[in-house]
């Protein structure tokens, strides 16, 4: 239902920072949650931060949090993923997905419940 396009993954030292872009077309998002996932070779996806369009909740795994900020905007139709203070174990590709999914704030939808996949953008931290 929706078209997602990540953008913004690249090559950053250690302690350096991204802005991870998720472009949405075919649809408005202000109905649906927006998760950020990564993986990295040899481990399982990992759901490191989402927000709900409407009501603005976000939510972090402990992973990431206190490093990175989950963001909307509305009328670009796009959500964003600030990343500071990266580490060598950030490396990996990270996904947007986007799911009609009603959402408390209390914690991330699964992974199952999201619809829709962007294509990913590879991040890599090295020195």
């Amino acid at each position: 239902q929706v078209q997602l396009v990540e953008s913004g993954g690249g090559l950053v030292q250690p302690g350096g920072s991204l802005r991870l872009s998720c472009a949405a077309s075919g649809t408005a998002l202000d109905d649906y949650a927006i998760g950020w996932f990564r993986q990295a070779p040899g481990k399982e996806r990992e759901q490191v931060a989402c927000i709900s369009t409407s009501g603005g909740d976000t939510f972090y795994s402990d992973s990431v949090k206190d490093r990175v900020t989950i963001s909307s905007d509305n009328a670009k139709n796009t959500v964003y993923l600030q990343m500071n203070s990266l580490k060598p174990e950030d490396t990996a590709v990270y996904y947007c997905a986007a799911g009609l999914i009603l959402w408390t704030g209390d914690y991330c939808p699964d992974e199952t419940d999201y619809d829709d996949w962007g294509q990913g953008t590879q991040v890599t931290v090295s020195s």
